[in-house]
């Protein structure tokens, strides 16, 4: 359960990717002599994403290795900012990215879900992760959402944490306007 209070602090939501918007598996296969990496994404969760445009919620995604198939993902989710950091370095990357913004830590929720992400959820406002993220991750997270990595996580944390700010509906009802939904 998030705090409704802390919940309303938050102005940043950071993903990692491999293993929260992912499912931590990745397919390489050489093609036409390229290497060519696949990656499975939730549907579900870009939804989530998606509704957080019409809220005050910024989104980022911070990943520890860079991929195309991240870039795509995020550029056809219309996610304003990918940090690609192939040493996986993200604490570094997010004190950039906080002063860049003006923002606190506290004002950061975080979904992370391995060692590489403890020193972020350590120092965020609202620590979240998946039910698949090792036991260090858990015993540092606020929320732990019921749904795997990759398979729904996100869009149960993005529900969670618009509910805890008493938003969801309207931001549902906004989803809905925009496409056209005209019953009360």
């Amino acid at each position: 359960m998030i705090d409704p209070e802390q919940a309303r602090r938050i102005k940043l939501l950071a993903l990692d990717v491999d293993g929260v918007l992912t499912d931590n598996g990745i397919w390489v296969a050489p093609i036409g002599g390229d290497r060519i990496e696949f990656k499975r994404f939730d549907i579900q969760d870009g939804l989530g994403l998606v509704l957080l445009r019409s809220t005050a919620i910024e989104v980022a995604w911070i990943s520890g290795r860079h991929s195309d198939a991240t870039a795509l993902r995020a550029k056809e989710l219309r996610i304003p900012t990918v940090i690609q950091d192939s040493g996986a370095r993200k604490f570094p990357v997010m004190e950039r990215l906080l002063a860049e913004k003006g923002l606190s830590w506290a004002e950061v929720a975080y979904v992370g879900d391995d060692i590489a992400d403890l020193p972020v959820l350590r120092r965020v406002g609202l620590p979240v992760t998946v039910a698949n993220a090792c036991p260090e991750v858990k015993a540092v997270a606020i929320l732990v959402t019921t749904a795997l990595g990759g398979h729904g996580a996100v869009r149960e944390a993005v529900v969670a944490l618009l509910k805890a700010r008493g938003e969801w509906e309207a931001t549902v009802a906004t989803y809905l306007r925009e496409r056209g939904e005209t019953t009360p």
